[in-house]
Formats: C-alpha cells, structure tokens, sequence
C-alpha cells in the first residue's frame, strides 16, 4: 500500500508540474516573445511564424524524438517522460490564451522563470523530464560519447535561443536568458529544499563548554569530532551544529563569550533532513 501511494504521488506531482510549466510557456513567454530553449521554444517561433499552436508543435516534434529514443534507449528510459510530455501537450491545449506578460518585460522574464522553475522542479522530482532537448541530448550522447548529456542540451537550448533572437530580436534573446536563469535557480530551490540552515564548524579548547550551552540554550544537536591542527600537531577538538538562519547568530555569541580564542567556520546548508529540520 505503501509503494502505490508513493507513486501515485509521484504521477500526481508530475502532472501538476506540466501544468504549471504550461502557464509560463502559453500565458507569459509566448506573449512576450520569449525563446527560453527546448522544444517549447521552437513552439513559440513556429508560431509567430506559421500560427501553429504550442500543443501542436510540442507533440509533433517530441514524436520523433521519442522513436529514437526507445530504439537507442529502451522503453524504460522513456516510460515516465512519455507521460509527463502527453502532459504538456494535453495543458498547453486546454489552458486558455490569457496574457499573463507585464507591462515590463523584464518582470515578465522574471515571473514567467519563478512559474517555468516550479513547475520544472516539480516534474524533476517525480523523477522524469518534458522531453525535448533532454530526449534529443540523451540519443546524440549515445553516438557522441566525449560529450556529456549536459553539454550538449546546453548547445542544443543555445541555438534554439538564436533562432529567437534571430526571429524576435536581439533584446528578447538576453530576456529570455534571464528567464533561463531563473528557471535553473527555482529548479534547482524546489529539488533541494527551500528550506535553507547554517552549518557551523567550532574549533575550541573548550568543546564541552559550548556543546552544553548550545544544547540547552537553543534545544540544538552537536557533534564532536577529533582533529588534528597540521602545523602545529596537537589535537583539536570540533564542533558541528546545524541551526536555522536566526540561530546562527546566537551561536555565534555563545561561541565568543566562552572561548575567544575559537575559530568559528559558517556555511550555508542547502537541505537538512532530520528531526528538527525537514522530516523523512
């Protein structure tokens, strides 16, 4: 039972990220013209240029695509970015044309990249992509072994940029690269969590002193570990404890009022998983 609710929520979380990503590519970048790579954005420039609609251009190219893939790939490989490319088709279809662009282009890059990013993290975490240059990257790797996958969506996301650029202008190209960048950037928060820690490492001759003052001052785990100061050779005591962003300063005085002599190492914790941070 168990197995079964896990990917049913997988399914759910993929659909529910192709229909996000369909409102940033109908309701923002194609209104404002905004060839953000993909197969998305060559939907956008056949349409400016033969009014052909996104879902249509999405699914025709994807299927060709998808053929080559299954013979060089198997049917595994394609199974959960078959679903999830149907998806996008399916909501670029139903959603209706509203113009979601403002009257900046710039805000329209940025929100359209915050939308485009949850929806793209979402579908990266039921682990499958849209299809697309992904598809197309994966078969041209098999032949091309030298390159890597990324390397060559990154050459693939390029020219279909240009030909943006080429289409629309040279100033709808740099907006579409900041959208780019802010898709990565939310894509990237959503698959890593957005709830961000700090990392502290203490390195004292009173290890003890702070582990007990952390511990009951902030209701915070530490962990002690041997070390060895290099040039000196003697041994060293640290200290490692992960707090939350407005702790990391109550740490930090705790630390100064009992050993001045310490050296105190700060540094930004993506994802936390645990009792006190995020639950498994």
């Amino acid at each position: 039972m168990k197995r079964f609710r896990i990917i049913g929520d997988n399914w759910f979380t993929m659909l529910l990220g192709t229909a996000i990503m369909a409102v940033a590519i109908k309701m923002v970048f194609d209104p404002a013209n905004l060839v953000t790579g993909g197969v998305s954005g060559v939907g956008i420039i056949v349409k400016e240029l033969a009014d052909v609609p996104l879902w249509v251009t999405n699914t025709m190219l994807n299927i060709p695509l998808f053929a080559a893939a299954f013979f060089v790939k198997g049917w595994k490989f394609i199974r959960r970015t078959m679903v999830s490319t149907v998806g996008l088709s399916f909501f670029l279809f139903i959603l209706p044309e509203i113009n979601l662009q403002m009257d900046d282009i710039f805000l329209s890059a940025l929100f359209g990249g915050v939308v485009s990013g949850v929806g793209t993290g979402l579908v990266f975490m039921a682990r499958s992509t849209t299809g697309g240059t992904d598809l197309m990257a994966a078969v041209l790797q098999h032949y091309m072994r030298h390159l890597s996958v990324a390397q060559i969506m990154q050459v693939l996301d390029g020219a279909v940029v240009l030909a943006g650029a080429w289409i629309f202008g040279l100033q709808y190209a740099l907006y579409a690269i900041i959208a780019v960048f802010v898709v990565a950037k939310m894509t990237d928060g959503i698959l890593e969590g957005m709830k961000f820690s700090k990392l502290a490492y203490i390195i004292s001759e009173k290890p003890d002193e702070i582990s007990a003052a952390i511990m009951e001052g902030l209701e915070r785990g530490i962990t002690g570990l041997d070390g060895r100061g290099m040039y000196s050779g003697n041994p060293k005591n640290v200290l490692i404890c992960v707090v939350s962003k407005k702790e990391i300063v109550q740490v930090k005085d705790i630390v100064s009022k009992i050993d001045r002599q310490s050296f105190v190492i700060v540094t930004d914790a993506r994802e936390v998983l645990g009792e006190g941070f995020i639950e498994y």
